[in-house]
């Protein structure tokens, strides 16, 4: 199964522990299709129809709910987990990008799209 940067899967989180995000919801597929294409696992960011308006929470619309990206809540998942494509999700959100961009400091260096065969944290380097 292909997997690309900004789709939208429905994601089974359980088991999950303390305050983590959890059922199976559509969640976005945040990790470059470097990894995607490559390895076993995709980080995704959990989306909900809920949810207080933290910073780290991008507003969105998908399938015609609004809801949120939940980006403090990013992981990353077994494909395993995807259980079904539900389509493409906010490839052209700008809040989104320019949340990748201010913390990217936070984040680790493999989701700039010109890393293309190693993925470490800046503390690692």
């Amino acid at each position: 199964m292909a997997i690309n940067r900004f789709e939208v899967y429905l994601v089974n989180l359980d088991p999950t522990a303390g305050s983590e995000i959890q059922k199976t919801r559509p969640c976005l597929v945040v990790s470059p299709d470097e990894i995607n294409h490559t390895i076993r696992t995709v980080i995704v960011a959990p989306m909900t129809t809920k949810g207080q308006p933290y910073p780290t929470r991008v507003s969105c619309r998908f399938q015609g709910q609004k809801g949120q990206v939940v980006l403090d809540q990013i992981r990353a998942v077994d494909r395993s987990r995807l259980v079904t494509k539900l389509g493409r999700g906010v490839s052209r959100n700008h809040k989104f990008r320019q949340f990748l961009v201010l913390n990217e400091h936070r984040l680790p260096l493999c989701f700039r799209q010109d890393i293309k065969t190693r993925c470490y944290t800046r503390e690692s380097r």
